[in-house]
C-alpha cells in the first residue's frame, strides 16, 4: 500500500498569528507536484476524561458539563476536558487536574482510551482521552469565565450516547469518547 506521507516534505513554517494558546503559520511543503503552501493552526493538544460510574446494580452513568463555547456561540455538551496548557505537564496529570476543576471528582484509576486528531485538515491539535473509574467528590476549582457558568450534569451512559446518535452532542471528542466507553464496557 502506498504511503502518501512519503511524497511530502515539511520544510518550514512562516508565523502569522501568535494567541493565547494557539498559533497560525503558513507552512511550507514539497510535494509531488511542487511547493505548496498550507494554513495550520499549531496547538499544544487537549485532553478530556469521561468520568465512568457505576450504581449498585452494575448501570454506569457519566458526568459531562454543559458549557458556552465561543467559537460556536453556543452552549454544548462535553466531557470534561482542557488543553495541554501548563508547560512539561504529562497528560494525564493535565486530565486529573481537569476532571477536579471542571466537575470535583478524583479518581482510582486513569486510563488511556483513545488519542484522535480532531481536524487534521486545519490543526495538528490531538486530544488524548481518558477513562476515569472509582471516582468520588472534591472540590471545585472552575477556572475563567467558561467553567464558571457550566453546568455539571450526571446521566446514565445509555442517555449520554443517545445524546450523540440525536445529535443532541456534537462535540467530536465527546462523540468518539462516549461510543468507545459504551462499546468497553459491553465487552466487560
Amino acid at each position: 500500500m502506498n504511503n502518501p506521507a512519503q511524497d511530502f516534505r515539511h520544510v518550514g513554517d512562516h508565523r502569522v498569528h501568535s494567541g493565547h494558546v494557539w498559533s497560525v503559520v503558513v507552512a511550507d511543503f514539497e510535494s509531488p507536484a511542487g511547493p505548496i503552501q498550507r494554513d495550520v493552526v499549531r496547538s499544544p493538544g487537549s485532553v478530556g476524561i469521561v468520568p465512568v460510574l457505576f450504581d449498585p446494580e452494575g448501570v454506569a452513568s457519566v458526568v459531562l458539563v454543559e458549557q458556552y463555547r465561543p467559537a460556536l456561540d453556543r452552549s454544548i455538551v462535553e466531557i470534561p476536558a482542557g488543553m495541554r496548557d501548563v508547560a512539561d505537564e504529562p497528560p494525564e496529570q493535565t486530565a486529573v487536574r481537569e476532571l477536579a476543576e471542571e466537575v470535583g471528582l478524583t479518581a482510582e484509576r486513569i486510563e488511556h482510551l483513545v488519542t484522535i486528531a480532531p481536524s487534521p485538515g486545519m490543526t495538528d491539535a490531538t486530544s488524548i482521552i481518558y477513562v476515569a473509574t472509582g471516582c468520588t467528590q472534591c472540590e471545585r476549582n472552575a477556572q475563567g469565565p467558561e467553567e464558571q457558568a457550566m453546568s455539571i450534569r450526571h446521566l446514565p451512559l445509555a442517555d449520554a450516547v443517545h445524546m450523540v446518535t440525536t445529535g443532541e452532542i456534537i462535540d467530536a471528542k465527546t462523540v468518539v469518547a462516549l461510543l468507545l466507553v459504551e462499546r468497553r464496557i459491553q465487552e466487560l
